[in-house]
């Protein structure tokens, strides 16, 4: 690791980002809380926010869901997008 990135850091793109969020949130989730997840309508307007930038996108077009099967949590992200060619920001 060259001494720069240890001193100034690296740039962390936003598909990283939004991993290590994703990854603290399941984490979280898996402590023990019981009930339905509070932050899933946040987790929503954030993706709607960041897809905006991009893409002229219908805030109902995005769906975000947990299930538990097993041992497991699925994080479902269900995205409508406007066909190619279609409005672009």
């Amino acid at each position: 690791m060259s001494w720069l990135k240890v001193l100034f850091g690296e740039k962390k793109t936003s598909a990283s980002v939004a991993k290590e969020r994703l990854q603290i949130i399941l984490a979280h989730e898996r402590t023990g809380r019981a009930g339905a997840p509070d932050y899933l309508p946040q987790l929503q307007q954030e993706l709607l926010a960041v897809i905006s930038k991009y893409v002229k996108i219908n805030p109902d077009d995005i769906k975000v869901n947990l299930e538990r099967q097993d041992r497991y949590e699925v994080l479902e992200v269900k995205i409508e997008m406007p066909p190619p060619g279609g409005p672009a920001l």
